[in-house]
């Protein structure tokens, strides 16, 4: 680590010599991706600007390096606004528009300057979006994009800090849906949890996302499966004029990517493009450097390919996938924190891959288009714990698992008379085998399940008065021939939503709607007796209530204040722990694999404060604070008990300072309140250790210490003609304060480290809080 750290000091004074300049690129179109020609991109507070051509094509020439907002202007069309875009020397991506109409009757030729920070009319209210310079620079973030979507407004940090566990406004791990380019990946995480979401360290590429979208609300109808969050990921398309590499090494992993242009002929524009990259995780050789006894070895990959048939139909494929690999090796000395990982931590194999081709026409008369996706999703997922795992003997528990499922998804939209109409359907075949051996509960099963699921989705979207009453409704139907009394009746989920704006940039919006989520493979496919203990089990239904207020302060800052009730019936109770499935899920773990019930209800309600300010003067940030209550019931439906996501208060800050020369300081900050816990059964775990028994009947009496975390980033770029170079030094956790954990047993041992007898658990003492200081570089060539 030292020697990194004298390296970034010795490139402290080195400074370009002569100055560099470079273009910006992309392509300005309407809510249809039909070229505007003629369009005016320029940057903010320069005089370089361009004009968009035939194609919608722009190029602004002379761009010194450095950091903007690029603003795009056309009659009768709203303008926009893309903040925060950094400008490289090397390696700009395409910085593409898509630009609505103004609905009033113009009296006059005008140029619309509205630009003001939105929402998408169908989801107006509970979304929030992340850029990609504000994700690739996030502090904290270690490049991991979903660890950067855990920062967002209302989401509590995973028990522990270290995974990335999306626990949304009080709602379980598992209640969310993500979507890469309208593709849903189920799994997001290396080493995730089976049955729910989460995991250490995402698989997406932070080089590929062009933005990150979230919310938490007022769903729209096309995703089915959503209880608590929707997390779209929209990944930009490879440049198609010319080639560009980028090469990343952070603290974890060294990621390439390559992007550029395939069959390319005379013209300078390539009808096809595609995007590359590979990512290698290289903890499993720090970890052994510095003796933990854990060995977490990962690698993923990710591709896009876009070709433009003609001007009216365009096809994507999109992949996505990763190799995982959880491993055990002790060392010669280890204290009792490490042998408590030693002991406890499973051996996991595990392999994800996601494919999906996505047809999108456009009609020619310019009043819509339709998307056809096909796609396919598989998880492998080789989960054991051992008595031993020096010697990998006295195997306890053991799930060997395979997920699949192939989706066909077609959505229509149409825009007649300021009406914006939406409609489709969803196909998906579902292929599940399992084989579990769980010795210290005592059953053993072989299960294979293969059946359909399907869905309708219909929306309805209208400005009103000038625009200033926004419109959304809309209502889906979901069904499958495996559970049974599940149809398109008993699941009919409406959702509305309205906007109004009763004075000069204050809003007032709300939305109701009901979502419904089918349980996941491990709980469908779980059998005792030979038979499937859960095959009446509902779809778990939740009604979301939010009412919110808005203030635009400017072309580039608003604040919002919203109250949430989100209610919960037919929740999957646990047959034997007699408690909500929501209060589990978010450790190295199979979720729902046991009997359960649907008798659970659940409430998660409170108040949301935002303020939000994009790159203005310098200065871009992000504050949020949330106070809330989350409660979910048992077989007792009257009896709600604090869920273990139930921390009451929440506040988050991401902010960053853009100085001269290339330089940036960046800071986030997260604070948690007291979190109930499950407490440790200690006389059935003394028994069955290393296998740690929880006690759900004290669900509560204990909490976590709070959750008080900072970190900051310093960034500094350096541009060559060739080449630009991004160095970075990170620090986690400045302030050194405790990571709250619940707490950790081992058994005692003597001195020679063997087990004494009688067994004896003893509790591990907490580590001191301390800073991690981490070094990288991003290189474009």
């Amino acid at each position: 680590m030292n020697k990194y750290l004298l390296l970034f000091l010795l490139l402290l004074p080195i400074t370009c010599f002569g100055q560099v300049t470079t273009e910006i690129t992309g392509y300005v179109t309407d809510k249809t991706e039909f070229p505007l020609i003629g369009a005016s991109v320029y940057l903010e507070n320069t005089t370089d600007g361009s004009i968009s051509d035939e194609n919608g094509y722009y190029r602004i020439t002379g761009v010194k390096p450095g950091n903007y907002n690029l603003i795009v202007r056309y009659l009768g069309y709203d303008g926009q606004t893309r903040y925060n875009i950094e400008v490289k020397s090397v390696g700009n991506p395409l910085y593409n528009f898509t630009l609505l109409e103004q609905t009033q009757n113009l009296t006059e030729v005008i140029v619309s300057n509205k630009n003001k920070v939105t929402r998408p009319r169908e989801t107006p209210l509970s979304t929030q979006s992340l850029s990609a310079v504000e994700i690739a620079t996030y502090p904290g973030g270690n490049n991991d994009v979903v660890r950067v979507a855990q920062s967002l407004p209302g989401i509590s940090p995973s028990p522990g800090g270290f995974r990335n566990d999306l626990i949304i406004r009080g709602g379980a791990p598992n209640e969310s849906v993500y979507y890469l380019d309208g593709v849903e990946i189920p799994n997001i995480n290396h080493f995730s949890t089976q049955g729910s979401s989460g995991g250490p360290v995402g698989i997406l590429n932070v080089s590929f996302i062009d933005d990150v979208s979230l919310a938490s609300s007022a769903f729209g109808s096309q995703y089915d499966n959503p209880l608590s969050g929707v997390l779209q990921f929209s990944q930009r398309e490879g440049n198609n004029r010319k080639h560009n590499t980028n090469f990343r090494l952070s603290a974890s992993e060294a990621a390439l990517t390559h992007e550029g242009p395939l069959f390319k002929g005379k013209n300078k524009e390539s009808k096809t493009s595609y995007i590359i990259s590979a990512r290698r995780s290289y903890l499993q050789f720090l970890f052994k450097l510095i003796g933990l006894p854990i060995r977490p070895d990962y690698w993923d990959y990710q591709y896009k390919i876009t070709h433009k048939i003609n001007k009216y139909n365009t096809l994507n494929l999109i992949g996505l996938g990763s190799i995982d690999e959880f491993a055990i090796e002790a060392s010669d000395d280890i204290d009792e924190n490490e042998q408590s990982t030693l002991d406890q931590a499973p051996f996991i194999e595990q392999r994800t891959n996601t494919m999906g081709l996505s047809w999108k026409n456009r009609f020619k008369n310019g009043k819509g288009f339709m998307q056809t996706t096909i796609s396919n999703n598989l998880l492998v997922n080789d989960f054991s714990r051992y008595e031993d795992n020096e010697e990998q003997s006295g195997l306890y528990f053991k799930n060997d698992s395979r997920e699949m499922e192939t989706k066909l998804r077609y959505s229509l939209t149409y825009y007649t008379n300021d009406w914006k109409l939406m409609g489709g359907f969803n196909v998906q075949r579902s292929d599940y085998k399992n084989e579990t051996l769980d010795l210290n509960e005592g059953f053993q099963y072989k299960t294979e399940i293969d059946f359909l699921k399907y869905g309708l989705f219909t929306n309805l979207t209208k400005s009103f008065f000038d625009q200033k009453l926004d419109f959304s409704f809309g209502f889906r139907v979901d069904g499958d021939s495996f559970t049974q009394g599940n149809d398109f009746l008993s699941t009919f989920s409406p959702r509305l939503a309205i906007a109004y704006e009763f004075a000069n940039d204050w809003k007032v919006k709300t939305s109701v709607g009901r979502y419904y989520k089918l349980p996941p493979y491990t709980i469908l496919g779980y059998k005792a007796n030979n038979a499937f203990s859960n095959k009446k089990i509902k779809y778990t239904r939740s009604d979301h209530y939010v009412l919110g207020i808005e203030r635009i302060l400017g072309p580039a800052s608003n604040l919002s204040v919203e109250g949430f009730y989100k209610r919960y019936e037919d929740y999957p109770v646990s047959v034997k722990d007699g408690v909500s499935l929501a209060n589990k899920g978010a450790d190295f773990n199979v979720l729902g694999n046991e009997e359960v019930k649907s008798v659970g209800n659940g409430r998660s309600y409170g108040l949301e404060f935002l303020f939000q300010q994009k790159l203005s003067h310098r200065f871009y940030g992000i504050f949020a604070y949330t106070f809330f209550y989350s409660e979910f019931t048992g077989f007792n439906k009257n009896n709600y008990l604090p869920s273990v996501w139930d921390s009451r208060h929440l506040v988050s800050f991401t902010g960053g300072y853009k100085l001269k020369r290339n330089w940036e300081l960046s800071a986030r900050y997260r604070f948690a309140g007291e979190t109930p816990i499950v407490p440790t059964n200690i006389e059935e775990t003394t028994v069955r250790y290393p296998d740690v028994v929880l006690d759900y009947n004290r669900l509560g009496e204990e909490k976590l210490g709070v959750f008080s975390q900072l970190d900051v980033r310093i960034d500094k770029k350096w541009n060559f003609k060739k080449l630009s170079l991004d160095l970075f030094l990170e620090i986690q956790n400045i302030l050194m304060r405790n990571t709250p954990e619940a707490p950790e047993y081992v058994l005692q041992r003597d001195n020679m480290g063997n087990i004494q007898n009688p067994r004896n658990l003893i509790q591990i003492a907490e580590d001191d809080g301390k800073p991690i200081p981490t070094i990288g570089f991003v290189l474009d060539f």
